[in-house]
Parts: C-alpha cells; structure tokens; sequence
C-alpha cells in the first residue's frame, strides 16, 4: 500500500517535477499550489508526510504547516526554500517542520531526507507507544489497566476512530477495554474479532461507518499458549486507510495484550496452588488457637462479675477492653476457619431484592449511616435463582460493610448505590455496590483480593477474598474497579442456574 505525500508549491514547473520524482519513488502524490485544497486533502485522507514551500502567497509554508497540525498533529513536514540558512532551519524546526530542503535540490537528497524523515516518525511512534505499553505492563502487572493502556496506544499509533480489546469468557466475547469513540456497532467489531480468531491472523474488513461513509475495520488475534484468547479490533474513517505499518503495529500491541492476559492466568495459578496451601495451614492454627481463646474468654468474664463485686471501675475497664480483644481474636479465627474450608452450597430459591435489603439494614445497624444517601437501583426483572442465601448475605454485607467503612472517611456524607441488573440472553444477573468514598490508589486496588492484606487497623484482610471465594463458588465472578478521588464500584456477576455437573451427566454414569 503507498505512502501518501502532500506537497505544495507556488512554482507549477518546481510542482509538476516533484509529483513525477515522488510518483517514481513510489509514493502516492497531492500536489496543490492553493493553501485551501491543502487543508481540504488533509482534512479528507490522512497523509504521512508533507514538503511545503517556505515562501508562498497568501500563506507562507510555516502558517501552513501549522493548520495542517492542528488538523494532523503528527504530520511529519519538509520545508523546501530557495533561501536556505542556519536560521530558517532552526525556525523551521522549532516550529515544528522535521527538517528542511534547499532548492535547488541535491542529488539524492530528496529521495534520502524522505527515508530519514519517515524511517524516523515511525521509530519515534512506535517508541513511544510501546513505551507507553510496556511501563503498564511492568509497573502494575494488572491486565485491566495494561489493556486500557493498548487500546490508547493503538488508537493513538493508528489514527484509528476507536479500538477495542475483546476477550474470550466462558465460551463469549467480552470488551475489556476500549479507546476512541464509542462503536456504533458492537456486532460488527465482534463478528471481526471472531473473524481474526478463527483464522488465526490479523484480517481487514470493509464496511459502513456512520452516515453513508465507508470504513475499515481491523482484527488481530490475542494468542496464548493454549489458543486464541480475545482479539484487538480497531475502526478506522472512511478517510483512512490502515497501511502495513498500521497492521504490523497492530500485530505487535496485540501480542502485549495477550501476554497481559497470559501473565494473568499464570498468576491466577499460582495464587490458587499458594491460596490452597495457606488456607489448610490456616486451619490449622485457627483450630489450635480456638479453644484456647474460649478458654480465655471465660476467664475474662469469671473476672469482671468479680470486680463488679468489688467495685474497681478502672479495673473494670481493663477487664472489658481484654474481652473486646479476645472477641476481635475470636472473629479473626472465625474468618479464616472460614476462608480455609469453603462450604459446600445449599442453593435453593432466592429473591436477590430482600436478600440485598436485609444486608443494607444489617449494615445500617453495624455502621452509622447518618448522612449517607442510600440508593437501590434494582432491575424489575431480576427473577429467583438458584443460589445459596446463607453465604450471599455474608458476602454482600462484607461488600456493604466496606462501602460504608469508606464513606466515613467523608464524615458520613456519599452516597452507597446498590443495584442488580438481569441479562436473560446470558443468564446472569450482576449486582452492583459502589460508593463515592476516596477509593483506592492503584497498589491497593492490585491487592484487593490478596490474603490478609488491609488498609484498616482492625482489618482481617480476609473480607475480599471469602467475598469472592463465595461468588466463584457459584460459578460466578467478582470484580473491582476504583479511582482515588472518585469511590469504588464492585460487581458481583451471578448465573441464575447451576452449571450442569459432567459428573453426573448420564454418559459419565454409564
């Protein structure tokens, strides 16, 4: 595909032999003398280089230079002048040409100034943007906010109108990020990355846009070790036309994505095998430390019904807060007996709407709520499911409770959102609890769900994790999103079903 190359001249005989010089090196030549059909052939198709003459009526190749930035900033642009010296260079330059031309022009200089100045953006792009990449890739190591940072890239190296990174979830294709404008068509953009999947390799496809316009849409498959996982997709304007560094930038954001999921799921291994580990030597101590705790909680009280008798307030005192540390010990051991033997489900019939309102009003009673706007958006037609109330209410009051804890951080004001939202094609029904509150910073939100880990001083740090163990348990999926400044939004994505279980399906009996 040709590289497409403006040039403008007030000189028709210095135009006509540049056009036929450009079109002999390859390049898809616009060659106007006229500023407005400059700016009209830019704002139309998207170029990749631009020789402009410096002096020219009305407009001067520096005024016209700058319009064509402010319509493509990243425009590389050769000033030609027959009136080369150190200081129009330098002016060039610093207002933004890349380099300049002297007329007449020297042999090879043209086609060599070319190469250098297009060999350059590119490097410089593609630095930039994989730079970009690779400092989310390194600094987080969290897939959300590594692909948010591809799909920015990719927008950004492509001139691309939108990008979105798809990923293969239990068998559909999810958007897990996206950058640009919003698609006036999911379907297509899906249907592409399927597409590119199944092939195995980045494909372009033609199609209409909005309006009447037609555009481009490419596909590159995120692969993995055990096969294509999602794909990156980006739409382009009718007015652009992806060439083969756009596809082979393309290919190459694509495979950072796909290691951002790779490193995920190993991650996700290891954390399991290691969870698993600590969970059972958990139990153990947690067993080893109950009774004796009882035995002190006893104790503790034998000794207060003494001092109340002797009437030692001070003592007293002491007595109550040994008792409030013993009972915190107490709950700490209870949590992680808990998270170390996860319960089998009893799942039974369920309205989602009372169960939520009971833990609301549980919540209320644990912490105060004055100030806080309360909010229940819940969807009219969210039906029962087959779910397991007993361990739901533990999970979802932890999730309120840690919505609220972060709204007193605002002195009780904020508003704590509840709501559910049923999707009949997919089966699910995904509850949402999200607070204004400060929300989290980056490396509290990557461990979120790290065992033990808690930003309150009498923090657990196990809330999170049997919050989500409980979820997984239903074959469900826990996520969290937080911006500092803004609150914390989690959401918990329930099947309305049990999956069927392979070991009783009647071949398995057989």
């Amino acid at each position: 595909m040709k590289q497409k190359v403006l040039v403008m001249d007030d000189d028709p005989a210095i135009l006509e032999v540049l056009e036929m010089r450009l079109a002999a090196m390859g390049f898809d030549v616009a060659a106007t003398s006229d500023p407005g059909t400059a700016l009209e052939a830019v704002e139309a198709t998207r170029f990749d280089l631009a020789l402009l003459d410096l002096r020219m009526e009305p407009m001067d190749g520096m005024r016209v230079m700058e319009a064509l930035h402010e319509r493509q900033p990243r425009l590389p642009v050769l000033i030609m002048t027959a009136h080369g010296t150190i200081q129009t260079a330098v002016e060039a330059v610093r207002r933004g040409a890349f380099d300049y031309l002297t007329k007449p022009f020297v042999r090879d200089e043209l086609r060599s100034k070319i190469a250098r100045t297009l060999a350059t953006r590119r490097w410089a792009r593609d630095r930039e943007r994989l730079l970009t990449v690779g400092q989310a890739l390194a600094s987080s190591g969290v897939m959300a906010r590594v692909l948010d940072a591809v799909a920015q890239a990719t927008v950004e190296a492509t001139d691309a109108d939108r990008c979105v990174v798809f990923q293969l979830e239990q068998g559909r294709l999810v958007p897990m990020a996206s950058a640009g404008s919003p698609p006036p068509s999911w379907e297509k953009l899906a249907a592409a990355a399927t597409a590119a999947m199944d092939k195995g390799v980045p494909i372009t496809a033609s199609g209409p846009l909005e309006g009447a316009e037609g555009g481009t849409i490419v596909a590159a498959p995120l692969v993995v070790q055990r096969g294509p996982a999602g794909a990156l997709v980006i739409e382009t304007a009718a007015r652009i036309e992806p060439v083969e560094d756009d596809l082979e930038i393309l290919a190459l954001f694509s495979s950072q994505a796909a290691i951002a999921i790779r490193n995920t799921h190993d991650l996700e291994r290891l954390k399991s095998g290691a969870v698993a580990a600590l969970g059972r030597m958990a139990t153990q101590v947690a067993h080893e430390v109950k009774n004796p705790l009882a035995g002190l909680r006893l104790y503790v009280h034998h000794l207060e019904q003494r001092l109340v008798k002797t009437g030692d307030a001070e003592a007293r005192e002491l007595a109550g807060k040994i008792a409030s540390t013993v009972d915190h010990l107490a709950s700490v051991v209870a949590e992680i007996t808990a998270f170390g033997r996860p319960p089998e489900l009893h799942r039974d019939t369920t309205a989602l709407h009372p169960l939520l309102d009971e833990c609301l009003e549980l919540a209320r009673a644990r912490r105060p709520t004055d100030g806080v706007e309360i909010v229940r958006a819940y969807d009219p037609a969210c039906p029962a499911a087959q779910l397991d109330e007993r361990e739901l209410r533990k999970a979802f009051l932890n999730l309120i409770l840690n919505a609220l804890e972060a709204l007193e951080a605002l002195e009780g004001a904020g508003r704590l959102t509840v709501a559910t939202a049923y999707s009949p094609t997919a089966g699910t029904v995904t509850v949402t609890i999200e607070d204004t509150g400060p929300g989290m910073t980056e490396e509290t939100l990557a461990r979120a769900f790290d065992l033990f880990f808690t930003t309150k001083p009498d923090g657990t740090g196990l809330g999170m994790s049997i919050a989500r163990s409980v979820i997984n348990l239903h074959a469900g999926e826990l996520t969290v999103s937080s911006r500092l400044g803004y609150g914390t939004r989690v959401q918990a994505r329930l099947p309305l079903e049990p999956a069927p279980d392979p070991a009783r399906a009647p071949d398995a009996q057989a």
